[in-house]
């Protein structure tokens, strides 16, 4: 039963955690002015364009990753690597940073590849991912750094302002923010505990975390990283082109609200839900657009980029199980 509270936590929590903060965001908006937008005010030849990159992404993750699973033996299917991709992100939606590993229990399902060594992978390319982020947003804070001041100074997150934090609705969303994210560090801690009392699993996973070194191609591994990166960011930044209150943002207020998005999105909510409107509304207020436009846009944006991954998901399920079925 224990164990049972536990599972329903996991997946309760995050929902409730996003929900929270999608109703502390939005508990004055004007949804009836957002369902006019999604009918006659946007562009959907652009939004449909966005999607384009938000596949490639996950394609050229897939490649990507079918590249570090080489060294170590294992040569699944490169369609199987990308619908495990597809799959993944979909499973995040249900229960947040759970999709790395079901990945890697689908190229083991489906192509015999070694469950422990495959994670080791996965680190890997999150260390790498984690690197390309950091270097990205410190050469866009360097550019934009009095849009990143100004709003850490509207959350209430500048020095001299922190005496009335306790004041600003905004400083408790980022304190469940906050709060959200050590609760997942502190289950991920629990799963490397796991792993530590079964024998031989480390030591495969850290097989798996250095087969970068043995990548064939290195620089194919990188142009795939590149890649990846400029496809998420021209998957948020082409939106601004669906409403006629965001197209004449700039490509370096689209770097803003992308390094703010993507370090939202941390927080284990269901697809950053929360966190990411709470983060893009905010800067995007900051580049003169009015609250309400950016409620929408961020309302509309998150909402057709989740169906993506929602079909993507379904897509690469169906896709690898009628596969297996006629190989049956």
């Amino acid at each position: 039963m224990n164990k049972l509270l536990k599972k329903i936590l996991k997946i309760l929590l995050p929902i409730a955690l996003g929900g929270f903060i999608l109703y502390w965001v939005y508990q004055d908006f004007d949804f009836v002015h957002a369902k006019e937008v999604l009918l006659h005010g946007t562009n959907w030849w652009w939004m449909i364009f966005s999607l384009f990159f938000g596949i490639m992404s996950h394609v050229f993750r897939g490649w990507r990753w079918k590249q570090t699973l080489e060294p170590l033996g294992a040569y699944p299917k490169t369609s199987d690597c990308v619908d495990a991709i597809f799959v993944s992100y979909a499973t995040n939606l249900i229960l947040p940073r759970v999709g790395e590993v079901s990945r890697c229990g689908v190229l083991a399902k489906y192509d015999n590849v070694s469950f422990a060594k495959s994670l080791g992978t996965v680190v890997t390319e999150r260390l790498i991912d984690t690197l390309s982020i950091l270097l990205i947003a410190g050469l866009t804070f360097l550019a934009q750094m009095p849009v990143f001041l100004r709003f850490f100074e509207e959350t209430g997150t500048k020095v001299p302002s922190l005496m009335h934090l306790v004041t600003s609705p905004w400083f408790y969303i980022v304190l469940f923010c906050v709060i959200g994210v050590i609760v997942l560090l502190y289950f991920l801690m629990r799963t490397l505990s796991f792993f530590e009392k079964v024998k031989g699993v480390v030591l495969n996973v850290w097989e798996g975390i250095m087969s970068l070194k043995n990548v064939k191609n290195i620089p194919l591994f990188f142009l795939y990283t590149l890649l990846i990166w400029v496809c998420y960011f021209y998957h948020f930044y082409i939106t601004f082109y669906c409403f006629s209150f965001a197209e004449h943002l700039s490509f370096q207020a689209g770097l803003v609200m992308f390094v703010g998005g993507t370090f939202a999105v941390i927080v284990p909510t269901p697809n950053g839900a929360g966190p990411w409107h709470f983060a893009v509304i905010t800067m995007m207020m900051l580049y003169g657009v009015n609250a309400t436009d950016a409620g929408v846009f961020a309302l509309i944006v998150h909402g057709i980029q989740t169906l993506l991954v929602i079909v993507l998901g379904i897509y690469g399920w169906l896709h690898l199980s009628l596969k297996n079925r006629a190989k049956g």
